[in-house]
């Protein structure tokens, strides 16, 4: 259970870093809400991917999905530094709750692709699917309210710059990932 735990914490550790990004942007109850299920829902629901695709195919998507989820975390995180710095002269301060429904989707999906290999693992060191599925989504929803409301404190003392702050956290979350230093 300990090295169950171990790995639910390791694998949510992305996800608190990516929360410290959208919270920057001010947070809501309902984006709390929606963050903490959708990151919960993609850090439970990978591992039984994992197990359903089969050995083979995990184990060649294995190699790059560091790569694909960096780069998607990259891109999220420039589009939304880009969109932040057009919107600058509008002269209006970002709203809670400006993580988009697709914006968030594709975070959560970037960020748990990793977990489909996790799923074999949970397989070969025979724990409990439930088990380990629902340890994993817990931590994950755990750790990601806790990043939303450090980057909510953080945005409200950056003030306009917060979108601008979560965009560059996004990028070096995905930089970290591709690089294999945060799985």
């Amino acid at each position: 259970m300990v090295a169950l735990l171990l790995v639910a914490v390791s694998v949510g550790l992305s996800n608190f870093a990516a929360a410290i990004g959208i919270g920057a942007g001010g947070v809501d109850n309902r984006t709390r809400l929606r963050v903490g299920l959708v990151f919960g829902l993609y850090e439970a629901g990978m591992p039984i991917a994992g197990l359903v695709l089969g050995q083979r195919f995990a184990s060649t998507l294995g190699r790059t999905t560091h790569w694909v989820g960096g780069a998607l975390l990259i891109a999220l995180g420039l589009y939304g530094l880009i969109k932040s710095i057009r919107s600058a002269g509008d002269g209006d301060a970002p709203q809670a709750g400006s993580a988009s429904r697709s914006r968030l989707l594709v975070s959560g999906f970037a960020l748990s692709i990793d977990n489909l290999v996790i799923g074999f693992a949970l397989g070969t060191y025979q724990v409990n699917v439930l088990t380990g599925t629902l340890v994993i989504g817990l931590v994950s929803v755990a750790l990601s309210l806790a990043g939303l409301e450090l980057g909510a404190r953080m945005g409200r003392w950056s003030g306009r710059r917060s979108e601008q702050l979560g965009g560059l956290l996004l990028i070096s979350v995905g930089v970290a990932i591709a690089a294999g230093t945060l799985s």
